[in-house]
C-alpha cells in the first residue's frame, strides 16, 4: 500500500508540471495557432542556467528570478525569429520546422557552454531526504511542494485568462484573431506577452521537474514537450483545467506502469493513452468541438 501511494504522489507532482508545460503550449497556440516545438529547450534552459548558476556561487532565489527573465526573453525571440515570419505566409506550416529547429539549436547551445553531461541540480524547495509519514508511506516533501506549487500555478492562470482584461484579448484572438485586430484589440501586444508568459512557465517547470530528478542535462526537454504535449491533447487544447486533468491522467498512469510494470513499458503509455483518447473523443476531455458557421 505505501509502494502505491508513493506512485500515486510522484505521478501527480510530475503530472502537473505536464500540466504546466501544456498551459504553455496552450497560450502560444490560442492567440498564433502555432505548436511551439522548441519549448521543451527553453525550459532546459531555465533549469541549467539555475543549476549553474547557483553552483557557482548565486544565490538560488535571485538565480531563479534571472533564469525566469531568460526563458521568457529566451520564447520572445522565438516568436520574433521562428513564428512571426511563417505568419506572414499563408497556409505555411514553415513554423513546424522553425521552431525545432530553434530548439535544436538551443540545445546545442547549452551543450557548447555546460557540456552534454547531466548537472547535479540544487535543492531549492526542501532536501531529497526531506519527508513526511502518509498512511505508513514516507512521501518526499519535494514532490508535495511541486504538486502544489504547479497546480496553484495552473489555477491562477485559469482566473486570469477568465476574469482580466488580457484574458480577454487573448480568447478574442483565439477566436477570430482578424475580428479582434478591428475591434482595437492588440493583437501583437496580445501574442508577444502570450509568449512571455509562456517563457515563464516553461521555466518553472523546468526547475520544478529538475527538482524532483535531481539532475538537468541539455537533452532532457524534447521528453517533457511531448509529453507535455499529450496532456494538452487529452485534456483538450482550448483548457486550462483541461490540461491539468490530462496532465495528472498520464503522470499516475506513467507512474503506476512503471513502478508495478516497468519502465520501459511506461514509456508508451502517453502514445497509447494519446491514441485513445483521440479515438473516442478527438477534441480532448475537456475540449470544444470547433463549430464553423458559413
Amino acid at each position: 500500500m505505501d509502494f502505491f501511494i508513493q506512485m500515486i504522489v510522484s505521478g501527480m507532482s510530475v503530472g502537473a508540471v505536464y500540466a504546466m508545460i501544456g498551459l504553455g503550449l496552450n497560450l502560444t497556440f490560442w492567440t498564433t495557432r502555432v505548436l511551439n516545438f522548441g519549448q521543451g529547450s527553453v525550459l532546459m534552459a531555465g533549469a541549467m542556467l539555475t543549476a549553474v548558476m547557483v553552483g557557482s556561487g548565486v544565490n538560488v532565489f535571485l538565480a531563479v528570478g534571472v533564469s525566469l527573465i531568460a526563458t521568457a526573453v529566451i520564447l520572445w525571440l522565438v516568436e520574433l525569429v521562428s513564428v512571426r515570419p511563417m505568419l506572414r505566409l499563408p497556409g505555411s506550416m514553415g513554423w513546424v520546422v522553425s521552431t525545432l529547429g530553434t530548439g535544436i539549436l538551443l540545445q546545442g547551445i547549452a551543450s557548447w557552454l555546460f557540456g552534454t553531461q547531466a548537472v547535479a541540480f540544487p535543492d531549492v524547495l526542501f532536501r531529497s531526504v526531506d519527508t513526511v509519514e502518509f498512511m505508513g508511506a514516507y512521501i518526499s516533501l519535494q514532490y508535495i511542494a511541486v504538486f502544489v506549487i504547479s497546480v496553484l500555478i495552473v489555477c491562477l492562470m485559469e482566473l486570469f485568462l477568465r476574469h482580466s482584461i488580457w484574458g480577454y484579448g487573448v480568447r478574442a484572438v483565439a477566436h477570430d484573431r482578424d475580428l479582434a485586430s478591428l475591434m482595437g484589440i492588440p493583437v501583437r501586444r496580445v501574442v508577444v506577452f502570450s509568449f512571455l508568459v509562456s517563457g515563464v512557465l516553461a521555466g518553472v517547470a523546468g526547475i520544478l521537474i529538475s527538482q524532483v530528478s535531481g539532475t538537468v542535462d541539455p537533452n532532457f526537454g524534447l521528453h517533457l514537450l511531448i509529453l507535455a504535449f499529450v496532456a494538452a491533447v487529452v485534456g483538450g487544447m482550448g483548457s486550462a483545467f483541461g490540461s491539468l486533468a490530462g496532465g495528472l491522467i498520464l503522470g499516475i498512469t506513467e507512474k503506476l506502469v512503471g513502478g508495478y510494470f516497468s519502465p520501459a513499458a511506461a514509456e508508451v503509455v502517453a502514445f497509447v493513452l494519446l491514441i485513445g483518447v483521440l479515438t473516442v473523443r478527438p477534441q480532448g476531455l475537456f475540449g470544444k468541438r470547433e463549430t464553423v458557421k458559413v
